[in-house]
């Protein structure tokens, strides 16, 4: 039997959302089909909405309906810290964390030369603008620990770094409340390596 073209199309398009793979892509289609089609115009509205409204903020690249973010537009927030962060989703999670009062700058990507991505792409001179004019005094690279997130911090810290900018690196190492015998070697050797004196 052949799928509706249109039942296909929507099928095809929850495929695009990360980790749906094409048989939860068909029981999603088919839940919101015969089980909530309320939800489904809900979900259909607010993604037709946030196409239309949102956009990257013009200092930061976070997420925003204005042309300058909440963050950015703050008087609360430190100026004086620069966080970089390789998407908004991990803007938000250092937010959440509550440990960090400055500003941020969103790469939208990180160094990646087999997919065409360099630094042009990551907006690098933007950054380096933001970095160097005369109000931020620290740039923290919170990029994530693969290989293409340290490529990043790296060549960016350098390029900083050139500049006189001040550049730090986010620690890493064993998780709060994780137990040494379920932590991974690589991760147990890099929290050794980065120890810090007991005050």
């Amino acid at each position: 039997m052949k799928t509706p073209s249109s039942l296909q199309g929507l099928i095809d398009a929850l495929r695009a959302l990360p980790g749906v793979g094409p048989k939860s892509a068909q029981r999603m289609a088919y839940h919101l089909l015969q089980h909530d089609r309320d939800g489904a115009g809900r979900l259909g509205a607010a993604l037709n909405q946030a196409l239309e409204r949102i956009e990257h903020c013009e200092r930061c690249n976070n997420f925003s309906e204005t042309p300058q973010c909440e963050l950015c537009s703050s008087q609360r927030r430190d100026a004086t810290l620069l966080c970089v962060v390789e998407t908004p989703a991990d803007l938000l999670m250092m937010e959440q964390s509550q440990a960090y009062r400055g500003l941020y700058f969103v790469l939208l990507g990180r160094l990646s030369p087999l997919d065409g991505i360099g630094p042009r792409e990551l907006h690098a001179d933007r950054l380096l603008a933001r970095a160097a004019d005369g109000v931020v005094v620290e740039t923290i690279m919170a990029t994530n620990f693969t290989v293409e997130g340290e490529a990043t911090a790296h060549y960016l810290g350098e390029m900083l770094r050139a500049r006189g900018v001040r550049v730090s690196r986010i620690a890493r190492g064993v998780p709060v409340g994780g137990e040494l015998e379920y932590v991974d070697s690589g991760t147990l050797a890099q929290a050794v390596i980065e120890r810090r004196v007991v005050v």
